[in-house]
């Protein structure tokens, strides 16, 4: 099996610490040979990890894509809102694409890069990562292979968890739509590709209901403070950084924002940082709960929910089918079969990697599409995920007005006009 080369543009922990491992466990096969980050120990320590010489190590994407093309493909992992560029640019330069999920919050950017895929003759791989996990992967074959019978109807819940809402989206990079994306994209982008691949039909119409209902200025306790440890109250709330951080149970996720998980590290970055912050004083401004009721072609419906007031993090589906229904929640599958009223267990095995087994294999899958290229589309393509954003988009549309219901082919037809 041919190795191929990959320059890393974005080396924070989706790309340095979710695709880019595999490199390291699969040498034969992959070899990243430059990075751009602007954080110099991230750039370091990702340099140092792969042998990447200081020539080919830069502070900017910039700098990095204005050197001839250095290797087959650009894995892109920078901010939401900064991944329109280096994908073009990339594009252009010939690099077969991997660029973290979602496109772009521009539903305007997205139609591009999918556009200038096709005119340079290159995959661009969005990634949906679930896609590619044994979980996901059983339940689609379940569903292909008929033994559900046709789907009538899908429930799916995205439990975030009151940690992770606390620390991505009310502390963290994506707690505010104007510095990156709203919710239903930020996170929930999966759902929309998930439920669109499932179904395998497109989606007719969107409505959408959702707030900012908790994490606002209203909800402060009294005798809260701006940061929690200069909180008087801190001890009471179970949102409080030091009850996260300074804890066994989610202390890794203090390296969003120090390297070295040392206490008077973690101390000083909730002094220091975002990360500190009083969650009801934060500048964040994305829905912490949202419901999404969606109608594909054929009459089938979905209904997803986003909530961050959840125990578990975790993801709960149940698909109601004409002969059968599936129900899935972490690592267990159950079938029910209405003719013989048999109920059928399926375990599916704990993965080591990311996303349940998701990072490595759409790395795997990537390359595999990349050595046989003859321009076909990838599994989770640019024109692939181009249809589930344009749900989310929509879902977006009719929360921010009253849950108006939206005709997906009309909001299309707009975006083509609006080009």
């Amino acid at each position: 099996m041919s190795q191929l080369t990959a320059v890393l543009i974005g080396a924070g922990s989706r790309g340095a610490g979710g695709y880019a491992p595999f490199a390291l466990d699969y040498p034969h096969e992959l070899k990243f040979v430059a990075v751009a980050e602007a954080d110099p120990v991230r750039r370091d320590k990702m340099a140092q990890a792969h042998g990447i010489p200081p020539e080919h190590c830069f502070e900017t994407w910039e700098g990095l894509l204005a050197q001839p093309q250095l290797a087959n493909i650009a894995v892109i992992c920078t901010q939401d809102r900064m991944h329109y560029e280096p994908t073009m640019q990339a594009l252009n330069k010939k690099y077969h694409v991997l660029l973290e999920k979602p496109m772009s919050p521009d539903p305007l950017e997205c139609l591009d890069m999918e556009q200038a895929a096709r005119d340079n003759d290159r995959l661009l791989s969005i990634c949906h990562v679930l896609r590619y996990t044994p979980f996901w992967l059983t339940i689609k074959q379940a569903i292909t292979d008929g033994r559900i019978g046709e789907i009538a109807s899908i429930q799916l819940n995205e439990n975030v968890g009151y940690w992770h809402i606390a620390h991505s989206f009310v502390r963290g990079n994506w707690n505010n739509s104007d510095k990156s994306s709203p919710m239903i994209l930020a996170k929930s982008c999966h759902d929309m590709d998930v439920l669109s691949w499932l179904m395998d039909k497109p989606c007719t119409r969107v409505s959408s209901f959702g707030s900012l209902m908790h994490f606002n200025a209203d909800h402060a306790p009294v005798g809260s403070a701006e940061r929690c440890l200069d909180c008087s109250v801190e001890s009471s709330c179970p949102y409080s950084a030091p009850r996260f951080y300074l804890s066994n149970q989610f202390k890794g996720w203090a390296r969003h924002f120090t390297p070295d998980l040392v206490k008077e590290n973690i101390i000083q970055g909730m002094r220091e940082t975002d990360y500190g912050r009083c969650v009801y004083r934060s500048d964040n401004n994305v829905v912490d709960h949202q419901v999404v009721n969606m109608e594909f072609e054929g009459g089938a419906t979905a209904m997803f929910s986003m909530c961050g007031f959840t125990f578990e993090q975790e993801r709960r589906i149940q698909i109601m089918g004409t002969r059968g229904e599936l129900r899935a929640e972490e690592d267990k599958i159950t079938l029910y079969d209405f003719l013989t009223h048999q109920k059928t267990e399926i375990t599916i095995p704990p993965q080591t990697t990311g996303h349940g087994g998701g990072d490595a294999g759409i790395v795997r899958s990537f390359l595999n599409e990349v050595r046989h290229y003859n321009g076909q589309e990838g599994l989770t393509s640019a024109a692939t995920s181009v249809r589930s954003h344009l749900m989310a988009f929509a879902a977006e549309e009719s929360r921010l007005n009253g849950g108006k219901t939206i005709v997906l082919t009309d909001y299309a037809k707009d975006l083509v006009s609006a080009k």
